[in-house]
């Protein structure tokens, strides 16, 4: 006959059984445990912290500096990429951004934009080039009555010069050659300018109203060195940033960008 089995109590009043624990190889009874039970030794308890009221401000001026970083990055590339495309497409007018000039002379960087616009005019891109900028105090010539001399000069026929005399800054010459564009009924435009600076003026110029491509420069002082080139990224990255923020030209503010 089969023993009966012991009786067991759980925490109600019935019994546990239990069962012996027996050493390996000895033979003999070891001390009893309950069926059942964990051998496994007690875990503490998890303790939750809760974070510090410094770490959300710490998080918060982290994702801002990772936000920042992305957009001066982001811009820094759309300068970049922008002055590596050229579009040739035919337009209403060359428009030619004014740079330095001495006594009616082009700077250097004034007379590569120049070339490049009367290579762009002699390839039958637009009927018209349009120069554009005022002049300094004392100056006797404005930059675009300086940037015609040199177009005529270089073959260009003098009816299809526009000197547009205005303009001290990229925005206030753009602003001033679309309310010429207005008044003759022309609205498309090919922007001649350095490289760099073809992003930002392209930028002013659908805000001004014009319907505007780039078609920057590949020679002069602007684009012969890395080093050149990295600074001038570097700066016109900073004075897109602060156009797109205050919708005022870096050139006539106490920024230092030119």
């Amino acid at each position: 006959m089969t023993a009966p089995r012991p009786p067991w109590r759980s925490s109600g009043g019935r019994a546990t059984p239990t069962v012996p624990l027996r050493r390996p190889g000895s033979g003999a009874e070891g001390p009893t445990r309950r069926i059942g039970a964990d051998p496994r030794p007690p875990v503490a308890p998890r303790t939750t912290y809760r974070a510090s009221g410094l770490r959300w401000p710490a998080r918060f001026l982290i994702g801002g500096l990772l936000i920042g970083a992305i957009i001066v990055c982001g811009t820094a590339f759309r300068v970049w990429q922008t002055a590596r495309t050229d579009t040739e497409t035919r337009a209403d007018a060359v428009i030619v951004l004014g740079a330095a000039q001495y006594d009616g002379n082009p700077s250097p960087i004034f007379a590569s934009r120049l070339d490049h616009a009367a290579a762009l005019f002699k390839e039958g891109v637009a009927p018209r080039i349009v120069t554009v900028g005022g002049n300094r105090a004392g100056d006797e010539y404005t930059e675009a009555s300086a940037g015609r001399r040199y177009l005529l000069a270089h073959g260009v026929p003098a009816s299809a010069v526009v000197a547009v005399g205005e303009g001290s800054d990229t925005l206030a010459s753009l602003q001033a050659v679309a309310a010429v564009a207005q008044r003759d009924g022309w609205n498309t435009a090919i922007l001649v300018s350095d490289p760099w600076h073809s992003l930002r003026a392209r930028t002013m110029a659908e805000d001004s109203g014009l319907d505007a491509w780039t078609s920057p420069t590949r020679s002069g002082p602007v684009v012969q060195s890395r080093e050149t080139q990295a600074r001038y990224i570097i700066r016109e990255t900073a004075a897109l940033l602060y156009y797109r923020i205050t919708k005022a030209p870096a050139e006539t503010e106490d920024t230092g960008l030119g």
